[in-house]
């Protein structure tokens, strides 16, 4: 049998991290037993439908590398692969159930289920359908939906015993069958429900395994009795723990918790999240972290998969960040964060070759990079304050006669270039008899506002070059003087 997996979203918004990581553990699966990895959209639920959430869903995942060999855009031989395009074909298998003694119709209103429900809530009960639209005699129940009686299909649940099934991850699943209810599997405009489309769409898709989030795990049998009612071989399953936001409460896209494309927005690499993820509930054999997609589909393993919930930390994707962006190419990591440097640097005055060789060892998201680089754009406002540093024995009167003395030199030299610089610079302090730090620190916030930035200041200078170089040391300088009259 082929090994064929799906990730089935509801087309609701952005795609959320648990999500993503469903998507990637059914992409890995299918990858790594040579099977197929299928893209369906649940579209089902009406009301929650997001007008161009299946273009956002479709980006996602061909942005982060997991390419689907069918789905709604490209078509494949168990289409249409949208649920609501499907609609016509949920009608004959509901009656199939009937037939089977497996389901029935159900008349009830929703001001009678509204009631039935008050009333269980008044005697402490936890509400429940009554099954009392099972006793109905199937002709008269189709006598009333001839003359147009609004109806829906519900799963009649046996209510003794119990039903099992084994998951990959979790083991033997044991249910009772009375704790389970006779849900709607065909509403009355049509549509099915979840219980009802995942059932037929898996089987005529022809999914070998099912691989969905732990809140699926107590519900999966009831989807059993379906299919044993329809006479179909039921599918392997592999259920997900949650990933948390914390200890108490899962990550969710209704709450609000990051999506993908947030974490894109704030300067995450795709290949760093989608590596983070796949290590939310899943240890791979060895000690290694990183991974490229091709090596998650070697390594990855079911067997590696946790039962217990991964909790979201943030602090780690950002290390997982740094560590891609450090291994990009120079050229590529130029290319990746041109966007960021468009936002306070003309790449047509300065040497981008240079200015990415001082950033990109200090970013862990690539958002740092317009606050890193702002000083570029325009001196900020400082206060002479910053130049107070113990460690270095510095202050603003010992800043001031030590920029005074390295103007002259930085102005007269004959070339204007790092290391031309840097010598400078070196046999001044020889000059002064003073620690390299007491010159450069102070010469630093002379040319750039501020006392951490990425490069020191030689490296700065060079690349702002000496007019512009000169005109702020002259501002530094002056604002010095002014302050210690």
């Amino acid at each position: 049998m082929k090994v064929r997996t799906r990730f089935a979203p509801s087309p609701t918004g952005y795609l959320h991290i648990g999500g993503l990581r469903t998507a990637l553990y059914a992409y890995l699966y299918a990858k790594k037993n040579g099977g197929d990895f299928i893209l369906r959209l649940e579209d089902t639920d009406r009301e929650r439908l997001v007008d161009g959430a299946d273009t956002l869903i479709y980006d996602t995942l061909k942005g982060t590398g997991l390419v689907y060999d069918e789905g709604p855009d490209i078509g494949g031989p168990y289409g249409p692969y949208v649920q609501s395009d499907r609609k016509d074909m949920y009608q004959k298998y509901a009656e199939q159930l009937v037939e089977a003694g497996a389901a029935y119709y159900c008349f009830c209103t929703k001001d009678e289920l509204d009631a039935a429900r008050a009333d269980h809530e008044a005697r402490g009960v936890t509400p429940k359908y009554d099954k009392r639209c099972a006793k109905l005699d199937k002709e008269e129940a189709r006598r009333r939906i001839a003359a147009g009686e609004p109806y829906v299909v519900r799963q009649d649940i046996p209510t003794e015993g119990e039903t099992t099934y084994n998951d990959m991850v979790y083991g033997d699943i044991t249910v009772p069958n009375s704790d389970m209810e006779d849900n709607v599997l065909l509403k009355s405009d049509g549509y099915p429900t979840y219980n009802l489309a995942n059932v037929v769409d898996d089987h005529l898709m022809e999914i070998s395994h099912v691989i969905r989030g732990v809140e699926y795990l107590s519900s999966t049998p009831k989807y059993n009795l379906l299919y044993k009612a329809l006479g179909w071989d039921i599918p392997r399953y592999i259920h997900l723990p949650p990933v948390m936001r914390d200890k108490h409460a899962k990550l969710s896209k209704r709450h609000g918790d990051a999506s993908y494309e947030d974490f894109i927005k704030k300067g995450y690499l795709s290949g760093a999240i989608v590596n983070y993820i796949a290590l939310l509930g899943w240890a791979p054999a060895g000690e290694q972290e990183i991974f490229t997609l091709p090596g998650l589909v070697e390594a990855f393993d079911v067997a590696g998969v946790s039962k217990s919930p991964a909790i979201f930390d943030i602090d780690k994707l950002k290390w997982m960040n740094a560590e891609y962006i450090r291994a990009l190419a120079l050229d590529d990591f130029i290319t990746t964060a041109m966007p960021y440097f468009l936002q306070v640097i003309d790449p047509d005055k300065y040497d981008m070759q240079l200015i990415a060789k001082i950033v990109q060892q200090r970013l862990e998201v690539l958002t740092e990079i317009p606050e890193k680089l702002a000083f570029f754009a325009a001196m900020p406002e400082y206060d002479i304050d910053l130049y107070n540093h113990k460690k270095m024995k510095v202050t603003p009167e010992s800043a001031l006669v030590y920029i005074k003395e390295a103007y002259p030199v930085l102005e007269n030299l004959a070339e204007f270039t790092e290391s031309y610089i840097h010598d400078a610079m070196l046999e001044l302090v020889q000059k002064l008899g003073i620690k390299n730090g007491q010159l450069l620190y102070p010469l630093r916030i002379a040319v750039t506002g501020t006392a951490v930035t990425p490069g020191g200041a030689i490296e700065i200078a060079a690349l702002l070059g000496r007019r512009e170089t000169l005109a702020r040391l002259e501002g530094s300088i002056s604002k010095l003087e002014n302050a210690l009259k």
